[in-house]
């Protein structure tokens, strides 16, 4: 069920609602659109999909649409996305081509005809067209790890991203050397949707008894799409290492993104790396099963996040707004969640990974420690009314340089 903004003023306050209200005041005369490469599967479609609405309750008029594309272009924006984290990528002509070709079709398709386009990550990059008209704004929104990006493919990128008025980053690190002005806005996750929400301990209990899982005996979990770049045979190693000298189990659990086509084959791969032990649970989870990874974060002793890189992470603030420890690679925007032995644990490597599972497994106190100070941080800075007062002060920003609305 969809949310209305004034359910979130027992978690954060009357008075940032009212200033919500404020401030989405201002820009009821402006139309805003978001488009984005998929509506289902992925950090992206999940914030949006909590934002819109909520944003449509202040009274914006506010829209989301997505490109219109098949296997082939997902396959070429997969080795993009890959690139720009740094990996040796390969990207012919005709790819570039077909690229741009698909973003032509849905120039068409879409109709981009808002006061402010809000086009997110590089799928959708090239839909820019020429900004003739100077009351038209268009943003680009990087949600991925753009700290290294390989040099061919950050050209061809940065040929559209000038052409915007703003791009926005998660992290400070991510920012590149650009002509037009750039922003950082952390992304959020929702408290009250279900992925979040607090649960009864039956409902968590039933969701171990439906996998198979002992509640009575250490639960390492990682939730997340399973993709190289989350590292989940990395995961199994850290485990297996654990577990020579604890009894415990391991959930990997999560899905994969329409416009990832790399699901089946990291999925495959960490299925026959674990097949040899009953403790190791992969569960290949429907797209809207928010309420058992709830219940798998609740019923967890330590979460983890080994990611290789990372646009952000938001499956962190998720564990850690659940006041559980987090074990997570010190990489993308990591590092923004978790101050390392106080509100979390960062890692580099394997072996470092699973020296602090046993650690925090043989220290509880100190494990709950970790989780209470996360849980206050994701409370300060990663809540979904603070991504939306981030948002609409931006969108201001771009008019209040123009002087075409008058603040007061």
């Amino acid at each position: 069920m969809t949310k209305q903004i004034k359910e979130y003023i027992p978690v954060v306050g009357k008075q940032l609602i009212d200033e919500l209200y404020l401030v989405a005041g201002r820009l009821k005369r402006f139309k805003i659109q978001n488009i984005n490469s998929t509506i289902s599967g992925g950090g992206v479609a999940e914030i949006l999909s909590r934002m819109v609405p909520l944003m449509k309750d202040l009274g914006l008029s506010v829209r989301w649409d997505a490109l219109e594309a098949g296997d082939k272009f997902f396959t070429i924006t997969k080795k993009i996305h890959n690139a720009l984290h740094g990996m040796d990528v390969n990207l012919t002509d005709k790819e570039y081509q077909y690229f741009l070709d698909v973003n032509e079709k849905n120039k068409k398709k879409v109709a981009v005809d808002s006061d402010i386009v809000y086009i997110h990550d590089p799928q959708p990059i090239a839909l820019i067209t020429e900004n003739k008209n100077r009351d038209k704004k268009w943003l680009w929104r990087c949600h991925v790890d753009f700290s290294k990006p390989q040099e061919a493919v950050w050209a061809f990128l940065k040929e559209f991203i000038q052409k915007y008025d703003t791009s926005v980053f998660s992290a400070p690190a991510f920012a590149r050397k650009l002509d037009c002005r750039q922003v950082l806005v952390a992304p959020s996750i929702d408290p009250l949707s279900d992925k979040n929400k607090t649960l009864e301990q039956r409902q968590v209990d039933s969701v171990l008894e439906k996998y198979g899982i002992d509640k009575d005996k250490p639960i390492i979990t990682q939730i997340s799409r399973f993709d190289y770049l989350k590292d989940p045979l990395g995961v199994i190693r850290s485990y297996r290492l654990v577990k020579k000298y604890i009894d415990c189990q391991l959930i990997l659990a999560g899905g994969g993104a329409t416009d990832d086509p790399n699901t089946a084959e990291v999925l495959k791969k960490a299925e026959d790396l674990a097949s040899v032990d009953k403790d190791i649970f992969i569960l290949h989870l429907p797209g809207q099963s928010h309420l058992e990874i709830n219940a798998l974060q609740r019923a967890s002793t330590v979460i983890l996040q080994k990611s290789l890189r990372e646009g952000f992470g938001l499956t962190v603030c998720e564990a850690l707004w659940k006041e559980k420890p987090v074990i997570a690679s010190a990489v993308g925007g990591i590092p923004l969640q978790i101050a390392h032995k106080y509100s979390g644990i960062l890692t580099y490597t394997i072996e470092g990974t699973a020296y602090w599972i046993k650690q925090l497994i043989q220290e509880p106190e100190y494990a709950k420690r970790l989780g209470v100070h996360g849980k206050k941080h994701v409370a300060n800075n990663f809540l979904i009314t603070r991504h939306i007062q981030d948002y609409l002060l931006l969108f201001l920003s771009l008019y209040n340089e123009s002087n075409v609305v008058d603040l007061g």
